[in-house]
């Protein structure tokens, strides 16, 4: 007879079939690594430094990454943000911040560097099958914005975090009116990022661009569907080919902009 547990395992398995674990200290990673070997039959690949996690992170391609925040040629945060920003396949993989150091800064800071879960050292298989439950069975949104790029922090759920939540919505199903609110702000930061940072405000335009064709869609209004995919259709290419025509494409969309917004340019 299977347990919950046992239960728990199987459901977890298929999410944790490639770990990238990057940590200086080998008994850290041989701990880590034989808990995660308990759970499903995980290829784990470790690194010790920034640089080797990224040569890994692109070869390997790990389906769930574990760092540690800091160490000798280790910034956790700082990782964190260049996989993010990266082109690597495993540049939405769940990552877990395994230290500890879990103040309140470093829980604020790994958050805002896209980090999925924080878990505080030392710490139980109980503990590490809380936080790969949340990373895999109970996904959050994707945020593609300029500053920033990662799951949606309003839903930020480590155990370690104990701060209030960000908006009334955090709670229940995000509405349409939410959705492309969030969206039309970032549309609106990444237009003022095309110059500084063309290859990110690019792909959070597209990423938006087909967020609000999702809600266009559902609210069944064609004139923003096609105002959506007017834009979608100016950034296919790699490099500006006619900036008159995409300033044009934003505008357009940004006139779908719900009533009394503050003008923000920081997404969730």
């Amino acid at each position: 007879m299977f347990t919950a547990e046992d239960k728990l395992h199987q459901r977890l398995a298929p999410h944790v079939q490639r770990a990238l674990i990057v940590d200086p200290q080998p008994a850290a990673v041989k701990l880590l690594a034989d808990l995660l070997r308990s759970i499903a039959a995980t290829q784990i690949v470790t690194a010790a430094t920034d640089q080797k996690a990224l040569q890994m992170a692109a070869v390997v391609d790990p389906q769930i990454i574990f760092m540690e925040h800091s160490g000798p040629s280790l910034d956790g945060v700082r990782l964190a943000r260049s996989i993010r920003r990266s082109d690597f396949s495993c540049r939405k993989a769940p990552i877990i911040m395994v230290t500890g150091e879990a103040t309140a800064g470093a829980i604020l800071g790994a958050r805002d560097a896209g980090v999925h879960e924080f878990l505080r050292k030392p710490f139980t298989i109980k503990d590490l099958l809380r936080r790969l439950e949340a990373v895999a069975l109970k996904p959050r949104d994707w945020v593609e914005a300029v500053q920033y790029v990662g799951p949606d922090r309003r839903r930020f759920n480590s155990g370690d975090y104990a701060g209030p939540r960000k908006r009334k919505s955090d709670n229940g199903k995000v509405s349409d009116v939410t959705r492309l609110t969030q969206a039309l702000k970032i549309v609106r930061a990444a237009s003022a990022a095309l110059d500084s940072d063309w290859p990110q405000a690019r792909r959070a335009l597209l990423a938006q661009a087909a967020d609000i064709q999702k809600v266009a869609v559902s609210s069944n209004d064609l004139t923003m569907m096609e105002a959506a995919a007017a834009l979608g259709r100016q950034l296919t290419d790699e490099v500006v080919t006619d900036r008159v025509a995409l300033d044009g494409a934003i505008s357009s969309l940004l006139v779908f902009m719900p009533p009394e917004v503050p003008d923000a340019s920081r997404a969730a």
